[in-house]
């Protein structure tokens, strides 16, 4: 185990780092998926800043989870990478 997965599975328990862990969830979900495709188009940083007319640091802040992009990022991003953007809504805990 990593030293980073060891801290987290000790201050896990935490509840203040926990609620804290579980508010950026979303971002981690987004970050994940941004990455898989890129990897999956089979592009560099590099490459996809240049198919969406950007920096590649530009590039990796999205993929870092801290930024909240805009929809017309993300459909460039989905273009770029030879994918379609698909948002939906989602109950929450199974309400409707």
């Amino acid at each position: 185990m990593s030293n980073v997965q060891s801290l987290h599975t000790r201050w896990i328990r935490d509840p203040a780092y926990r609620e804290a862990y579980d508010e950026l969830t979303p971002q981690f979900r987004l970050a994940r998926a941004l990455i898989e495709a890129r990897t999956n188009a089979g592009l560099t940083q590099a490459q996809l800043a240049e198919r969406m007319q950007t920096s590649q640091s530009a590039v990796a802040r999205l993929e870092s989870g801290r930024t909240h992009p805009s929809t017309r990022t993300l459909e460039k991003f989905a273009q770029a990478t030879g994918m379609r953007l698909k948002i939906s809504f989602e109950p929450i805990d199974g309400t409707a």
